[in-house]
């Protein structure tokens, strides 16, 4: 997996990134702009969904027909994700359409054209997207989950709050974009076929300013939300979730923290799927997974059962969770492995998953990690020094959030 990377800073310290693949003939691009739903202002919780669609709808000189129009014309798979550091505006496309794209998106996120009408289209939609939780309660939960895990504003819903989002006016919304599409602290990735001298030479005369502009306000992080929350629904099903701290993915162990989330749950071999769901029963659906943000980690589990089974679901997985670090075989590590190496690969065919990592790299780590660092750091990890991460990084002080018609007891 032998790689290279670009890197290319413009004059208003926009940073530019770009990894090329020679055995695809197509390209990803994405912007990363710093206005997650942690950089909002209070009570504008949604507002990066409403901005996610509203920049699209017109930009430049063409109205919002027209600039579907154009981009449908260059037959661009598009995404639009929002986060709690960034909104992400991402993109695939056949190489040879890259300039003219790059173009349209300049007009996006420079030029919207912001018109009252077509904000309160996006709003409505960004209304409904929070009604459609009910109907998924485990989206709903996990991120009711992460609200109450992290501190505030880091886990504030990414989809939004529906009074807030009916509050939401459009010169807030104005502001908010003015404010936050600050494009010194902008990330640009590229991966695929592309020529990077021309995508630097294009982007200068795009993006570029005289100088830099002012840094945005840093994030204020306050106390936790609570250690349990029980939302109530009158249903056949409880959904449970969990989460426990755990390391950055600045920290040395944090390769020893994902090989032991893939004992834990990586495969139907794992200790969860085993443990909770065939051996017991307990559970139809069940799984964990590491996640992180720059300031903060965890490890978060998800199970869906029925009420009666809630609590012993509950206290089976913490009591899998601890019994982690009694002991792990030499082949529970080399299947993680396999499965995080596996992954891995996986990645490395898709530009569009290149050019997402490489960016979340640089504003995690300050730096791209080649695939064969990630490879071999995984190929490192032994059962000596992840149950030494176990044992130095117990896992304690659950935060649990509960959907279903009784309530559980959280130890």
């Amino acid at each position: 997996m032998a790689e290279s990377f670009d890197k290319h800073v413009l004059n208003n310290g926009m940073v530019l990134l770009g990894e090329p693949m020679e055995a695809v003939e197509s390209v990803a691009f994405g912007f990363m702009l710093p206005a997650g739903a942690a950089l909002l202002p209070e009570g504008c919780c949604g507002a990066g969904s409403v901005i996610a669609d509203w920049i699209f709808r017109g930009a430049g000189d063409k109205s919002s027909r027209q600039l579907g129009d154009a981009l449908d014309g260059l037959g661009l798979v598009r995404g639009c994700s929002v986060g709690s550091s960034h909104i992400g505006i991402g993109v695939a496309l056949e190489a040879g359409n890259l300039a003219e794209a790059l173009e349209l998106y300049a007009d996006i996120i420079l030029r919207p054209s912001l018109q009252e009408d077509q904000f309160e289209l996006a709003r409505q939609l960004a209304i409904d997207g929070v009604h459609s939780l009910d109907d998924d309660p485990r989206q709903k939960v996990m991120l009711k989950l992460r609200e109450q895990f992290y501190p505030s504003p880091l886990g504030r819903s990414t989809v939004g709050e529906v009074a807030e989002l009916e509050a939401l006016m459009v010169e807030t919304t104005r502001r908010i974009i003015k404010n936050n599409f600050n494009l010194s602290q902008t990330i640009f990735t590229v991966a695929g076929k592309y020529d990077f001298d021309a995508i630097c030479g294009q982007m200068e005369k795009l993006f570029s300013r005289t100088k830099p502009a002012p840094g945005g306000a840093a994030v204020s992080v306050r106390d936790k939300a609570g250690k349990y929350t029980h939302i109530d629904d009158d249903s056949a099903q409880v959904h449970i979730a969990l989460m426990t701290e755990t390391v950055k993915p600045t920290d040395e162990d944090y390769y020893n923290a994902r090989v032991a989330v893939s004992v834990l749950s990586g495969g139907m071999s794992a200790r969860l799927f085993t443990e909770v769901r065939e051996k017991r029963g307990l559970c139809y659906a069940i799984g964990a997974r590491y996640h992180g943000l720059k300031e903060a980690a965890g490890i978060m589990c998800y199970a869906g059962t029925m009420p009666q089974k809630g609590q012993e679901t509950l206290d089976v997985i913490i009591g899998e969770f601890n019994r982690l670090a009694e002991g792990i075989s030499e082949e529970e590590i080399a299947r993680a492995e396999v499965r995080l190496k596996s992954a891995l690969i996986l990645q490395s065919e898709s530009s569009s998953s290149r050019a997402g990592a490489i960016g979340a790299d640089y504003y995690m780590l300050g730096r791209v990690r080649s695939l064969d660092e990630i490879k071999n750091k995984i190929e490192q990890t032994t059962v000596d020094s992840v149950l030494g991460f176990l044992r130095n990084n117990k896992f304690k002080d659950f935060t649990v959030v509960t959907i279903g018609p009784k309530k559980v007891t959280v130890k």
